[in-house]
């Protein structure tokens, strides 16, 4: 392991990016782009209601309509069995899986797909979709997550029962499971408490916001085999899912993932990709199913809604004594919210004795939620991070002080049970404390500062890599992480590093599931880590391969050969050196081509940490906040590629900025999605935000040979908080509902 190293020749710097000069002039192709000869087109039917029987649907004059070659329905899928498998970002139900896929004997969201068809032209295919007859009878829909756990509330699933501390109830629930995690004495540690703070917390329902649709194009063979060629955050985590949903041999498809645009996690779990390879298989055509806008914000996965209750008590000295949480988060249609990673971070930065956290995975008729940039971290963080901040507020003690004081450290046991190794989180808060932007004067009418910090576990998870040796002294590395923020450059950089050849030395390919060995989503910020990881080992073999062809080429014992900074040498007898370039020119005359590979399931991730800070200005009149500064500072480990981490940072950012003032689901009483736009949905653009400050700590991961932690998940996890608590300091009112929009903001003033 080389984590204690400084100096590096590659990593640290900033070479551009391997893959910018398709992207930027429209060479890449996205996987709305794929074409073939003989290509159909598919379209998918979607539920009018957020929750009904199906009691029939009649396909035939959508069968018969001139262009169309094929329709299916849930009937035309394997029945599924009733078990759970791991598939990916988290397991999931088969079942569910594949009533998701198409529904079968209810639908349960607006937007639920029911039958799909492939014809010669899109608008053949939409138009016979408006021909499928299919009865459905009407049922009463829930809509928020405490709605949906009282006793008499709608039913969206007769078997489901909930599951609590290894015993399952015996009355079917909407609420799917219990979990709870505790440490110390929490009635203690409050009665130890000087002061004590509780409050509640709501928030919306919020869409990763991708720019790309999800896509799938899919063509059977005549020998059987499928190939589907999509953008996707895992490759082979399609092919899992695929192979389950239709039952098909996982050794007879091949996925081809695409360039793709964007995804959050958003685009881990299949949603037409199944879909497409049924209607290859009826028509013996390929065929393309695109979504639309409103098909992706209405039947895909965002990530939940809320409601939080955060209890936390501090001694005068503003030592935190004990702290208390509950979290019902919505897990749309099917169980599988993410409620076990908002238990594990929501107290993670603070080192606290005594905790409680009690977790609800709870049904309801919107779409199944999806991971979104540390999923369920951001919605746990608004509520602690709120109520960190009223206690220090209430103490008379510096906010960013206040955590100093209470600050996780190594050594310390969150309550969910792991021991911190070492860790960054000290450190961030002292780099927001030092930082220009906290010192700096903010005391005009209406503006406001806040801070937040928050904590992202981080995994690692399965990831291959193979290298092969150029004769000009480049090497090609094949890869299987889908590229979504500059990996392709962060895993050549680190195969550069060892081999001690330049960044632009290096050809990185993100390859199907054919042409490389296992590889886990993009996704829980492994990539840069694992995939690292693995493209170290591999790169190690190469030059541990390169060093046997330099002693043999000076007939010497490979003991005998050093190699440092792209050059091979020899210590024993006469002196002798060659460059990893000229070396590999002579690979035909020492023995042939040179591979290396490796294959890693690394499980020293190493959690990072981030602490933000924000200055806002409140327009009493209108209710509008304006983010005036930001400044957000995290531990990468070390930082591979200082651009891009400065970008996943500032992307979170937004993207948290975002859902704290604007973004949200807006449903209707019959559970109708009414901003499925980009018009209507409210995201943040240039015009709404300052420069993002990035600051970069770097505090190395033990776990890893460079000292990576992965970067693209806690970004957004502060930043609610952070604007929560500036809005406070601005106008004197705590806002604990998300969005924080103009019209609630206004309502909180008493202006409606």
């Amino acid at each position: 392991m080389e984590t204690e190293k400084k100096e590096y020749k590659v990593i640290g710097t900033r070479p551009i990016r391997h893959d910018g000069v398709d992207k930027v002039t429209g060479r890449a192709l996205y996987g709305a782009d794929f074409q073939m000869t003989g290509l159909l087109h598919g379209r998918v039917l979607r539920s009018p209601h957020a929750h009904a029987r199906i009691v029939s649907i009649d396909t035939s004059r959508a069968e018969a309509y001139p262009g169309v070659k094929g329709v299916v329905t849930a009937k035309d899928l394997p029945e599924a069995e009733d078990r759970v498998a791991d598939l990916g970002e988290g397991a999931v139900n088969l079942k569910y899986l594949c009533d998701n896929i198409l529904a079968s004997d209810k639908v349960l969201y607006k937007g639920h797909a029911v039958a799909a068809v492939a014809a010669t032209s899109p608008h053949i295919a939409e138009e016979a979709c408006t021909l499928i007859d299919v009865e459905y009878e009407v049922l009463p829909p829930v809509l928020e997550v405490r709605q949906a756990m009282e006793a008499d509330a709608p039913l969206l699933h007769d078997t489901l029962k909930t599951t609590s501390m290894g015993e399952t109830a015996d009355e079917p629930s909407n609420v799917a499971s219990h979990i709870q995690h505790q440490l110390g004495d929490p009635d203690k540690g409050f009665a130890e408490a000087d002061i004590i703070v509780e409050r509640d917390f709501v928030t919306g329902t919020v869409h990763q916001g991708y720019i790309e649709p999800h896509n799938a194009t899919a063509h059977f063979n005549q020998d059987g085999q499928l190939t589907i060629w999509c953008s996707t955050q895992g490759a082979f985590t399609v092919r899992e899912q695929v192979a389950e949903i239709l039952q098909y041999p996982i050794s007879k498809i091949k996925v081809v993932p695409m360039e793709i645009g964007g995804g959050f996690g958003g685009k881990i779990s299949v949603y037409i990709k199944p879909v497409a390879a049924m209607l290859a298989k009826k028509t013996g055509k390929p065929v393309k199913v695109l979504m639309n806008r409103a098909d992706v914000f209405e039947g895909t996965g965002p990530t939940p809604a809320s409601y939080v209750r955060v209890k936390m008590g501090a001694t005068k000295d503003g030592k935190i004594t004990a702290a208390e949480a509950y979290l019902a988060f919505e897990a749309g249609a099917y169980p599988g919210a993410p409620v076990g990673p908002g238990a594990m971070c929501i107290f993670a930065p603070y080192s606290i004795e005594n905790v409680i956290i009690d977790g609800y995975d709870v049904v309801v008729n919107k779409p199944k939620t999806a991971p979104y940039r540390a999923p369920g971290a951001p919605n746990a963080a608004f509520g602690s991070e709120t109520v960190v901040d009223e206690l220090a507020e209430k103490l008379d003690i510096d906010p960013l002080e206040f955590r100093l004081i209470n600050g996780a450290k190594e050594g310390d046991r969150r309550a969910d049970g792991p021991v911190h190794p070492r860790i960054g989180c000290i450190e961030t808060v002292e780099a927001a404390k030092a930082h220009p932007h906290y010192t700096a004067p903010n005391g005009k009418k209406h503006h406001g500062r806040g801070v937040a910090s928050g904590y992202w576990f981080n995994i690692g998870l399965e990831s291959s890599v193979t290298i092969n040796v150029n004769s000009d002294g480049t090497i090609n590395l094949i890869e299987g992480s889908t590229d979504i923020g500059g990996t392709r450059a962060s895993i050549a950089m680190q195969a550069a590093e060892v081999l001690g050849i330049p960044a632009e030395s290096v050809n990185p390919s993100v390859v199907d599931t054919n042409s490389v060995g296992y590889t886990a989503v993009t996704g829980g910020s492994r990539t840069t880590y694992a995939t690292g990881y693995a493209a170290y080992e591999a790169a190690q073999e190469v030059k541990q391969k390169m060093i046997a062809r330099a002693a043999k080429l000076w007939e010497v014992d490979e003991a005998n050969v050093q190699f440092a900074d792209g050059e091979f040498s020899s210590i024993n007898g006469k002196e002798e050196q060659i460059s990893f370039r000229d070396l590999c020119a002579q690979l035909g005359q020492t023995g042939g081509p040179v591979v290396g590979s490796g294959t890693v399931n690394p499980g020293g991730a190493g959690g990072a940490y981030a602490t933000h800070v924000v200055d806002v200005a409140v327009d009493e009149e209108t209710g509008k906040v304006e983010v005036l500064r930001y400044t957000a500072v995290q531990d990468a480990g070390r930082a591979i590629h200082p651009s891009y981490v400065e970008g996943q940072i500032q992307g979170g950012a937004v993207q948290g900025i975002g859902w704290a003032l604007n973004e949200e689901y807006i449903y209707n009483d019959e559970g109708t999605m009414t901003n499925a736009s980009f018009l209507d949905y409210r995201m943040p653009t240039c015009l709404d935000l300052p420069m993002i400050d990035a600051v970069i700590v770097e505090v190395p991961n033990p776990g890893h040979p460079y000292g990576v932690r992965g970067v693209g998940e806690v970004p957004i996890v502060p930043p609610m908080a952070a604007i929560a608590n500036a809005i406070y300091d601005a106008i004197g009112i705590r806002m604990t509902e998300l969005p924080m929009s103009p019209d609630r903001l206004l309502k909180a003033m008493g202006k409606i």
